[in-house]
Order: C-alpha cells, then structure tokens, then sequence
C-alpha cells in the first residue's frame, strides 16, 4: 500500500479524534477503537453508566464530518454502498445524525418509519424513521421490547430497511451507536444474534479526576461547542473504509485468530461460545485500526489489543455473574502465537 495514502489516513483520523476530544473526555485508545470499528464496516455498543457523555460522543462524532449537500451527491453515495443508483426517486435522504430515545412502548415504526395517506386520492407517502441518518444513536437500547430490537436486524446486517414489503437502502457513511444499561428495570436483554451484530462493546467509564474537573469548567458554559466545526469529509470516510481489504494479514495472524475463537467454544465456563462471524470481525476490526495508525499490516499485539472489545458480548457464560472478560483474558495467554507471526 502506497505509505503517503497511509499517512493520509493517519492525519485524517488524528484530525478526527483530536477534534472529538476538545469536546469529549475519552481515553484516546478507546476513540480509535471506536473510529477503527467504523472504517471496518461495523457497529458500537456502548455498556455503560448514564451521564458519562454517551451522546455527546455521538454527536461529536458525526458533528466532526463534512457532509456533501443534500440531493448533490446521492447518487455518488448510493453507487459506493452498492446500492442500485436508480432506486425510486421517494428513497427516503439519509440525515445526518439522528437519537433514537428508546423506551418500553417504542415500535418498530417508530425507528423505521411507516407509510401514510395523503391527498384526495390516497397515495401512500412513506413517512422515513430515524433509522435514515448516518450516524443514529440508539440510546438504551435494551429498554425496547424484542419485536422493536428486531427492527434494527436488517438494518445492521444488509444496510437496507424493509417496509410492508418495500426495501430502502441505507446508504453510506451507516454507524449505529447503541447504548445500554447496566441496571435498572424493564430491561429486556439483547438475544445473542443481535449482540453478535455489534462489532464491538466498550464502556466510556467515569473519567480521572483531572478529566472531570476539565468537563465541568469546558461545559459550565453554555458556549462550551462554539468552535466545533468539521473536520473531514463523508468522502474520507467512504475512502478508508474500501482502504481496509487491502491492509496485510498473514496466515500466523489469521490462526491465532480462529484459535482463540474457537478455545472461547471449548472453555468449561462457556455456554456459548464465539461464532465463526467473531473471526471475521476481529480480523477486519485488526486491519482497520492497522490502517488508521499508518500500518498496511496486522500484527498479532494488534488482535490481542482488540480481541476483548470485540468478542466478550459474543459469548454466553454458564454462570451469569462471570466476567466474560476473564475467560477472554485466560484464552489469550494460553493460546500459542506461532513463530514467524508479524
């Protein structure tokens, strides 16, 4: 891979996370995780307490991209999603950024949309959902019942939506951002084959002292955004993410990979272990945070780095109260790297 291209891509996210971070307290290495998991194609769960930012780092995220003009470049998006360039001229327009509140009597149309009269002589009008932005944030997501979790299936699986028997597509930059609690009640846990969508699963915490004392003084101030502006293009985005196929990964990386997934299906703890989808996850999510740190290769320290995030919402303990990320941990150092490995 051309090293100027890779040091264009390394630029471009540093822009990305810096700016996030002027408005964000967020461990760096938990951004990139986060952006990597983007460029890779995939979506994020966030685990976490309320009042930590969640939304803020949403917002932040998609307020840090230059979006091309509405009707201007639709065409150009549909054809790089492989999406047919002459779907019906009613597809509805992606927004930007969109927050889904979600709460116990939300239905599937609610988030999707629904079709509606209109006129004197009747004509079905398709009324878009939320579901229609680039970067939706689905904030509490196991506060939903399962028939409205299920409406984001297709979604995060085929990029699509289908409506009382019409399929719209979701065109490019799509990237949910899922939050869920951690206590509370009228909560609905996520079936595993929705868990199993989220590239990976990460919590942003409570920051350090410091941080904290910096979050209060930057957003005591009802201007604490005023200078929050873009930062890269919606095309930059479209660029990096077809940049992943081409970063290298060696056969030794590949079977360290499929080894520790397949220990997590064999361990005494585990009910349910990590789906062959967890290798192909973990091996994507590797080469695209290869990517945006200037790397056209994946190294072995760079799955051990990623394989936690990416696999502990994919297994199913025995014995609920276990930490996930114990076994995960155990398979990891016990799992022999082969020599040669880059």
């Amino acid at each position: 891979m051309d090293r100027e291209a890779l040091t264009g891509v390394n630029a471009g996210v540093t822009a990305l996370i810096d700016n996030i971070r002027s408005v964000i307290s967020i461990d760096r290495l938990k951004l990139e995780h986060l952006v990597a998991a983007h460029i890779a194609g995939g979506h994020i769960l966030l685990a976490d307490n309320h009042g930590v930012g969640k939304t803020s780092l949403a917002r932040a995220l998609a307020g840090s991209i230059r979006w091309p003009e509405r009707g201007a470049t639709d065409e150009l998006l549909a054809g790089r999603n492989g999406v047919d360039s002459s779907s019906p001229a009613d597809t509805p327009v992606m927004d930007d950024f969109s927050r889904v509140q979600c709460t116990v009597d939300l239905l599937p149309q609610d988030i999707l949309g629904y079709n509606r009269m209109s006129g004197a002589g009747g004509d079905l009008v398709f009324n878009k959902g939320p579901i229609f932005s680039h970067f939706v944030l689905c904030d509490e997501i196991n506060l939903l019942t399962p028939k409205t979790q299920g409406s984001f299936f297709q979604a995060m699986e085929e990029q699509s939506v289908t409506v009382e028997g019409r399929t719209y597509p979701l065109h490019d930059p799509f990237f949910i951002i899922a939050t869920m609690n951690l206590k509370g009640s009228h909560l609905f846990p996520l079936p595993a084959p929705q868990l199993d969508r989220f590239m990976i699963q990460l919590s942003m915490g409570y920051p350090p002292t410091e941080s904290e004392i910096g979050i209060v003084r930057q957003h005591g101030q009802s201007d604490s955004w005023k200078d929050f502006e873009p930062v890269v293009r919606s095309d930059d985005l479209l660029r990096w993410k077809a940049m992943v196929d081409d970063v290298y990964i060696n056969d030794e990386v590949v079977s360290y990979i499929v080894s520790c997934v397949r220990r997590t299906r064999e361990h005494s703890d585990v009910l349910v272990g990590a789906s062959p989808r967890t290798g192909v996850k973990v091996s994507r999510l590797a080469r695209a945070l290869s990517l945006i740190r200037g790397d056209d290769y994946a190294t072995i320290d760079t799955v051990k780095e990623i394989f936690a995030a990416a696999v502990t919402h994919r297994i199913v303990m025995k014995n609920s109260a276990q930490d996930a990320i114990e076994v995960i941990d155990e398979v990891m150092n016990n799992t022999p790297v082969e020599a040669g490995s880059r």
